[in-house]
């Protein structure tokens, strides 16, 4: 009886709660009552209408965004105007969620829900939302789960930090106010996370990625910031979050330097943030700059604030200098002022970066089985900084089942199947069964539906776990797939992202007619699907919105990104290569390294090939035409997907690679 009672119990609990809300315009942000928890699941289906003066009714979806969003200020500018969207808590660091006519959003902060219309301040609507939310409770944390380590910041060490940064004149800036504990690619995903961007390095990016900005209707802000130094060199990094416009007098930003030493052999960051609230004039030079909250104090509590909500925070402290500053003027000559302390936040910890470890595999199979055949030459011309080539190697463990979700336009080009020839040697030398999931240029959901009835279907008739790999927009297609076909995920033992586009492309988002020219550049009779629909998958809009509503993919994940200068980038990505640079300086000619990541995944490292090389044997089409532009497609393709196979294989098994 009691254990009957407890399976009741535990129903019950994971039973959804339903409620209706009443979302109203002329309400910043409308209280619902709702308390979540992490690991609780909201689903969100709204219905009513909005009418703005001088436009057409809208529903939860909001308008079209059109040129006039840029002289609007909104709170989510990635959507439109009189969208419905979400947050947790009424914090001034909580970011908006897109909610719109449906959504699923993954909680992953304790906190009270709010609704909102995505408008101005001055904007004035009639109507309202009506919207019903499903609360599905997570399960508990049991009570023995040991916490995470925070090791100690030893004062004496503290110490040996400069309290300022300096500019390039030698002048004492900026306060350093905030230490940042953990890995690098943990501190990164952690800010894209919370909605920070990184910044221009300099004004001729700021021209670029402006251009962008409006081609794609988007607000600029990611304004040039200053070089400033401390342990004696430039930031290693600048963030910034502001809104729409209004970024240009009014942005939080801070710089991060890795700093010379670690604790318990966790990396350290120190920063300096600040908050700008207007112009001022320089007094170094009578030039106009950014005029800073004198309160540094404010914007020191607005960057732990901001990580916090993405639910990656363990700890936050705080320390004071043996000798802090309370009072003092930046490099250009503003004063502030500050209580002295110096705010540390732990990040979760669990190492990610499992580069090194792969290069090694990845070395090993180029060396030792070279399955693509020929001269390759050093190791280190394929992958990021060379690896060991002496590794014992087994047979590929056949277990699973590898499956390969191409990318956009894949169906364009027939005689060039991603990873064709990997495919071939793993099955005639080691008895894997590896194939291909051809999807047309459709959506990511319509996609996402195709993958899972392959895998279905392919299930019936043998129940070995697949391998999924997702190569360019092959990666969000198999994430809306895991997260929205009931039951995909239990057939899946891991998910690889090769150059995926999970966080979406600038190119999507601002060169939608670089797909025209394709098609009418090359003969390509054979594209199937809507590629305007896959398109529009692609943009990082979309994918950011379906990132805060699914921040895991609920399997183990993989990523490896490409990444190539100017000299190794083929004619035919130039062009778009040299506009992704105003975005970042590693980058594959159509996505940037950061965007190519799994959430939550083991990242692999680089591969030292463009976005169409790692994957794409265009070196070998029929079409002279596609060979022409391709001319820098030579890479050992197979080598690399046998090792991505062994290493993800031998790792799932916890056996030694």
């Amino acid at each position: 009886m009691k254990l009957l009672l407890l399976a009741v119990a535990i129903c019950l609990c994971a039973a959804a709660q339903t409620r209706e809300i009443e979302v109203s315009a002329s309400t910043v942000w409308n209280d619902t009552g709702i308390d979540v928890k992490p690991g609780d699941t909201l689903k969100f289906s709204a219905t009513g209408t909005l009418q703005y003066a001088n436009s057409k009714p809208c529903g939860p979806e909001g308008l079209p965004r059109a040129w006039t969003d840029l002289i609007r200020q909104l709170p989510v500018n990635d959507y439109g105007r009189g969208t419905l969207v979400g947050r947790i808590g009424d914090s001034d660091a909580a970011r908006a969620f897109l909610v719109g006519p449906q959504a699923i959003h993954h909680v992953v902060i304790a906190g009270r829900l709010f609704f909102g219309i995505n408008q101005g301040a001055n904007d004035r609507a009639d109507g309202s939302f009506k919207v019903k939310v499903e609360q599905t409770a997570g399960a508990a944390v049991p009570a023995s789960t040991k916490p995470a380590h925070v090791p100690p910041f030893p004062q004496k060490l503290m110490d040996t930090v400069p309290t300022r940064v300096v500019d390039a004149q030698g002048n004492l800036g900026d306060r350093v106010n905030f230490f940042l504990i953990g890995s690098e690619d943990k501190v990164q995903a952690a800010f894209r996370a919370a909605g920070w961007v990184t910044v221009d390095r300099d004004d001729k990016e700021a021209v670029l990625r402006g251009l962008f900005a409006s081609l794609s209707k988007e607000a600029y802000v990611t304004m040039p910031m200053s070089t400033l130094t401390l342990f004696g060199r430039p930031q290693d990094y600048g963030y910034a979050q502001g809104d729409p416009l209004r970024v240009v007098a009014t942005r939080h930003h801070f710089r991060i330097w890795k700093a010379p030493f670690q604790l318990e052999g966790q990396t350290v960051w120190a920063g300096a943030g600040t908050h700008d609230i207007g112009f001022d004039r320089d007094k170094r030079n009578n030039h106009i700059t950014h005029k800073i909250d004198p309160d540094t104090d404010q914007e020191r509590e607005y960057i732990p604030a901001s990580l916090q909500q993405t639910g990656m925070v363990v700890k936050v402290d705080y320390m004071t200098f043996a000798n802090p500053v309370k009072e003092a003027k930046t490099a250009h000559g503003e004063a502030f002022h500050s209580d002295g302390r110096t705010v540390i936040v732990y990040l979760q910890g669990g190492e990610t970066n499992f580069g090194r470890q792969f290069a090694d595999v990845f070395c090993s199979v180029l060396k030792q089985n070279n399955p693509d055949g020929g001269e390759w030459g050093g190791c280190e011309q394929y992958i990021d900084g060379g690896g060991k080539t002496d590794l014992k190697l087994g047979p590929v463990p056949t277990k699973y089942r590898v499956e390969i979700v191409p990318g956009l336009m894949s169906s364009c080009f027939a005689d060039s199947p991603a990873f064709g020839e990997g495919q071939t040697a793993l099955h005639d030398k080691y008895g894997v069964t590896a194939e291909l999931i051809a999807v047309p240029n459709d959506s990511s959901e319509d996609n996402a539906k195709l993958i899972a009835q392959v895998l279905r279907d392919k299930w019936k008739a043998d129940q070995r776990k697949f391998i999924v790999l997702g190569y360019s927009k092959g990666a969000p297609d198999l994430q809306v797939a895991l997260a929205t076909q009931d039951g995909l995920a239990s057939m899946v033992a891991a998910a690889v992202s090769v150059a995926g586009a999970v966080g979406g492309s600038p190119i999507a988002d601002s060169l939608p007619a670089a797909a025209d020219r394709w098609l009418n550049q090359y003969s390509l009779p054979g594209c199937k699907g809507a590629l305007p629909n896959g398109f529009k998958s692609l943009q990082r809009s979309a994918r950011q919105a379906f990132l805060a509503s699914y921040p895991s993919l609920g399997v183990p994940a993989y990523s490896i990104v490409a990444k190539a200068d100017r000299q190794h980038i083929s004619k035919s990505l130039l062009e778009t290569w040299e506009l992704m640079g105003a975005f970042g300086s590693v980058q594959d000619g159509q996505l940037l390294c950061e965007d190519a990541l799994y959430p939550d995944a083991k990242d692999l490292g680089a591969a030292l090939a463009d976005h169409f090389a790692i994957a794409l044997p265009f070196n070998k089409s029929k079409d002279s035409a596609i060979k022409a532009g391709m001319d820098k497609n030579t890479y050992p393709r197979s080598a690399l997907l046998e090792a991505i196979v062994r290493f993800v294989a031998q790792d799932l098994d916890a056996k030694p690679i």
